[in-house]
Formats: structure tokens, sequence, C-alpha cells
């Protein structure tokens, strides 16, 4: 059976492109042009994923985001003209797995809607996590780089775990700081930026998939 994604989009041009885009992936769509509509709909009958836009005519996606938070964990991505970064902050801290830029390319629409949905399947709390050469293992915590072992401070280690086991998610500085250090550190990008920068010289080759998005967070793209 096909996953059905909720697409929430007052322009219609947007949410038949979004339809054609999706169709052609092997995936089922079922829409929504406002707020409530879309909360009604996924009310119903429960998708695999949601699309959002981020301004809706009786509402924003980041209440729809969370609202729907509220009752169920799957993927939604926001889809916003807007590229500022609060308002990337704000949905993410809402409860989305992701936040893309108009216009947006179809294959990255969907690789990055596959990369949300993999991460909810089975094997997300795989022991080991191994991506591209990467190989990270919760019990013994030895990180594997290329066939070698690389030796993690404990700081490191977590923030590796936290990004690889949400591969594909955009995850901001404060999400970060507060899984990893605790809440008491939400606004110390300062000490963040350092940690990572130490992370990539360590991992070599593979740290090319640490992406970060400037001002807002980090992804591992793996």
């Amino acid at each position: 059976m096909s996953p059905r994604v909720l697409v929430c989009d007052d322009e219609p041009h947007i949410v038949r492109a979004l339809k054609v885009v999706l169709r052609d992936a092997g995936f089922e769509t079922v829409t929504a042009e406002t707020a409530e509509q879309a909360l009604d709909r996924a009310a119903v009958r429960p998708p695999d994923a949601a699309i959002l836009d981020l301004v809706l005519p009786d509402g924003s996606g980041v209440d729809v985001c969370r609202s729907l938070r509220e009752w169920t964990q799957m993927p939604i991505l926001v889809l916003s003209a807007v590229g500022d970064e609060e308002e990337k902050v704000r949905a993410l801290e809402a409860g989305a797995d992701d936040y893309i830029v108009k216009p947006f390319g179809p294959r990255e629409l969907v690789a990055r809607l596959q990369a949300a949905l993999r991460r909810g399947g089975p094997g997300a709390d795989e022991p080991v996590l191994r991506a591209d050469g990467l190989e990270l293992d919760l019990t013994a915590r030895i990180v594997c780089s290329g066939g070698a072992e690389v030796h993690l401070t404990p700081i490191e280690f977590g923030l590796l775990r936290t990004l690889m086991r949400n591969r594909g998610r955009l995850l901001t500085h404060r999400a970060l700081l507060v899984e990893v250090w605790g809440p008491g550190y939400a606004d110390d990008t300062a000490t963040l930026r350092t940690h990572m920068s130490n992370l990539r010289r360590k991992l070599g080759e593979p740290a090319r998939h640490l992406r970060t998005d400037p001002g807002v967070g980090y992804r591992f793209t793996a």
C-alpha cells in the first residue's frame, strides 16, 4: 500500500504540482486548503506524513504542526516562501521534521520526505547506526570511520548519535544543546559550534554528511 501524505496549501498550482511529484514517487495524497481542513482530515484518517504550507487562510502551518504533535509522531514537512531563520526555528521547535523554502526542487522534496519516513520506520532503534563508511555502536559507545576507530569525547559522541538518529532532519541549535548538554545550555551556540568543528575534524571524509543551516542548526544527510 502506498504511503498517504496530507498536503495542505491554499495555492492550487502548488497542490497540483505536489500531487504529481508525490504520485510519481509512489505516494498517495489527500489535500486540504486550510488549517481546519488539515486537522479534520488527519483526524478522520491519519496519514503517514504531512506537508504543510507556512501561511494558511485561517492560521499557520506552525500551529497545525503543534496541534498534530499533540497526538502523532508522523513526519511533518513545512513549506514556505519565507526563508527567515526565526520562522524556520519556530516550525522546527513546534515539531516539524524539516523546513523547505519555495521554490523547491521536486527531487529534494521527495528525498527529504523519504528520509523522514525512514527515521520512524523499522530499524529506528537499531543498536548500530551505519551510514556510508561510518558506524556508531550505541551499546559499546564505539565510532568507526572507514573501518578505523575514532576516539570521541562523550559530548561529541552524543552529538553524532543525535544527528544520526535523526538523519535527514534539520535540528536547531537549541534542540541539540538541550538534548546533549541539558536545558541550562539551550542558548550556548558558541559551545555547540566548537564541538561540531572538532567532530568534523575527527571524522574525516564522512564529515561531509554533517550539514550546516546557517543560523538555524545542523543535519546528518547520509
